[in-house]
């Protein structure tokens, strides 16, 4: 597909900056983020000449952006409150180590008027819309208050500056449900919530403004119509300072798990040539009805129809950028460079070539509802650049995934001719990919882009909501034959590691240290139990040299010439000659077909069946690090089995805990505004006599 907007050509990028361009006015920039933007604002800056200084927390002292950067500068302790959300501090780094401009990237303080605006003050550039510009549509209820000035299509709600519960209760109830609350300010899936009844507003909208003031320091609503089935399409804008407006092309976002983007492409297998032009003008009078200039993007929310409504202006750049630069060849952090050193925007066209598509990587358990991980990553692996795979990522093998921030790893995109051939590149790369830590969404991520509605190009943002036990159904269905395998490499591990300690023993060649199964007078027998998911496999395998009989439930195979190649596992089963890439460590492995990977949990063989679930009914444990946000209950209360007792805040999401039976509230080990670590006893239950 080729879309012509009135941009910067591909040649003219591509041409060397000296012979085409103006020159960089900064020499020197500071980057007010952490993380895979700040490491991708520092490539460009590179590229560029531009000399950077990046700001970390205590928890980010060894961060890749840190390292990564020309300078570093602490500025606070782990939580953003006490570090990236200090505009004051990050200034003064800005004016002491000579940096001219600040780059905001997104999330924390890239929507904040005030910060744009202090910026200013001290004589340094914003690189972002202004104060003014931003304080229009910074605020979700002020932008949609202008947009139905200009004429632009809004969904019907309630944008008022009365915040009270009664008053936001009767304007729910007036506009109907469902309905939608959303914090006011900020994006990131956070501070929104669903309400199909009355009777469940007023706890959802205590829980919305929690949320938004934890993630954004403000806790402002607005409420609006919940519109069933749409798909969420945004339109990349850009203005310069003598007040051109130009737009990008759009971007689907429509594969959305709680309002978390998950799958983000460029075009939209939606839209026709004419609903593409008619959202790109509304986009462009949108951004000139408020001056706006530098990056921006105009969301809307599409209906089955074809008729699309004005969601938020995100006054920034936004996560999944890179979209448009892999269908364009733009750079967009260049140009945001560029507009806010008062340089205008191009005049001539540019070429959408093929189709590209992001996706997140995440540590996050999917199989715990998304649980979001933290730890050590002990492995990471992830597909090479080039030939139309791009990885941007903030952490390497070795590094944290810290329980302040979000969980991203990397961001994959990937280019190709048409979105066929985008989706099966996608899926090899993924393939490729390798994370050993945190548990992780690869595989979540593998089964959703061969899910048909995903491939027939039919998803609407509640898809995923409505269909996740479908999704996750097929990341946890390892045939027999995938479980007996993973039993062999299980086998084929102990045995390397067990003759490999041997060497340095007295007696290296004794049948002892061989990890066979050998016993006197016949073939050796092994059971083993694995986990998937929930679901465990009790395994028995009876082995003489090179042949094994797998035994799992009622199926039974022979295998044999199991061997490593590399990284993959060669073996027969049945007389079938497979070979699938293989990791296996001390208590998991897994195992990878070229379609799906399946990831189990190595348990101990006479383990009892209540151990194994990790259940305690008397106990409420953190299922991770946290602070607690709200108690729902005292000591002596008695709670029925699936009862809300607390929440906590973790990774800028709320988490609410529940009680796992019937009973009375023995005691409280956590108060709220405590911190408790993963796997902290919080409450403890007792029967209810």
């Amino acid at each position: 597909m080729t879309v012509r907007v009135r941009s910067l050509t591909l040649c003219n990028l591509l041409l060397p900056l000296i012979e085409r361009k103006p020159p960089m006015p900064f020499s020197s920039i500071l980057i007010a983020n952490r993380g895979e933007i700040a490491c991708r604002i520092i490539r460009t800056c590179r590229r560029l000449g531009i000399r950077t200084v990046a700001v970390y927390s205590e928890a980010d002292a060894d961060a890749q952006h840190a390292r990564l950067a020309d300078s570093a500068v602490s500025i606070g302790g782990s939580a953003p409150r006490d570090s990236y959300l200090r505009g004051e501090v990050i200034i003064a780094a800005a004016l002491a180590n000579g940096a001219q401009a600040i780059h905001p990237g997104y999330g924390f303080l890239s929507e904040n008027a005030d910060f744009a605006d202090a910026v200013a003050a001290a004589g340094l550039t914003f690189i972002g819309p202004s104060g003014v510009s931003m304080r229009k549509m910074g605020s979700k209820a002020g932008a949609k208050d202008l947009m139905a000035a200009a004429n632009v299509p809004v969904v019907p709600g309630y944008t008022g500056e009365d915040q009270s519960t009664a008053c936001l209760q009767q304007e729910a109830d007036r506009i109907g449900y469902p309905l939608m609350i959303k914090a006011a300010h900020g994006g990131g899936g956070k501070g929104m919530r669903i309400v199909r009844a009355s009777s469940e507003f007023a706890g959802a909208l205590q829980s919305c403004q929690r949320e938004a003031a934890n993630a954004f320091g403000r806790d402002r609503v607005l409420l609006e119509r919940y519109l069933e089935t749409p798909r969420h399409i945004e339109i990349q804008i850009f203005g310069d300072q003598l007040g051109q407006v130009i737009h990008l092309g759009e971007r689907e976002c429509s594969a959305q798990r709680r309002y978390q983007k998950v799958i983000e492409e460029s075009p939209s297998p939606f839209l026709t040539t004419a609903s593409r032009q008619a959202m790109g003008a509304a986009a462009i009078a949108a951004a000139k009805a408020i001056d706006y200039v530098n990056a921006g993007t105009v969301e809307f929310i599409v209906a089955p129809s074809g008729d699309f409504y004005f969601m938020e202006i995100n006054t920034r750049l936004q996560v999944e950028h890179p979209v448009t630069e892999m269908v364009t060849g733009l750079d967009l952090v260049e140009w945001q460079l560029r507009v806010a050193a008062g340089q205008p925007l191009p005049t001539t066209d540019v070429t959408h070539r093929g189709h590209a598509i992001e996706v997140r990587l995440y540590a996050e358990d999917p199989d715990a509802g998304f649980l979001p991980g933290s730890g050590r990553i002990a492995c990471l692996r992830l597909p090479a650049q080039g030939n139309g795979i791009r990885v941007d990522a903030g952490v390497v093998e070795g590094d944290q995934v810290s329980v302040f921030y979000d969980p991203m790893i990397a961001k994959l995109i990937v280019h190709a001719a048409d979105r066929p051939q985008a989706l099966a590149r996608l899926a090899d790369a993924l393939a490729e990919c390798r994370i050993e830590g945190p548990k992780s969404n690869i595989g979540f991520l593998e089964a959703l882009i061969r899910h048909p509605a995903v491939v027939e190009g039919r998803i609407d943002t509640g898809y995923l909501d409505r269909h996740l036990d479908e999704v996750l159904r097929v990341t946890c269905s390892a045939s027999k034959t995938q479980i007996a395998i993973a039993a062999i490499a299980c086998i084929l591990h102990d045995r390397d590691v067990v003759h490999a300690t041997a060497q340095t023993g007295p007696e290296p060649d004794s049948p002892w240290s061989q990890a066979d199964g050998w016993r006197s007078g016949g073939a050796g027998h092994r059971l083993l139990v694995l986990q998937e998911a929930n679901q465990r496999h009790e395994i028995h395998v009876l082995s003489s040299d090179d042949q094994h009989r797998v035994t799992v439930d009622d199926f039974e195979c022979e295998v044999c010439d199991a061997r490593w190649l590399g990284s993959r596992l060669s073996l027969r089963v049945a007389t079938q000659l497979q070979s699938q890439a293989c990791v296996v460590t001390a208590d998991q492995v897994q195992l990878h077909d070229g379609t799906r990977r399946h990831n189990f949990l190595r348990l101990p063989a006479f383990q009892f069946e209540g151990q194994l679930s990790g259940a305690d009914s008397d106990r409420v444990r953190a299922p991770m690090p946290g602070r607690i946000v709200l108690l729902r209950v005292q000591q002596g209360d008695h709670v029925a089995e699936g009862d809300e007792l607390m929440v906590m805040e973790a990774m800028k999401m709320e988490l609410t805990l529940r009680a796992p039976r019937a009973g009375v509230i023995a005691s409280l080990q956590a108060q709220t505004g405590d911190f408790v670590e993963a796997d902290a006893v919080l409450i403890k239950l007792e029967t209810d006599s």
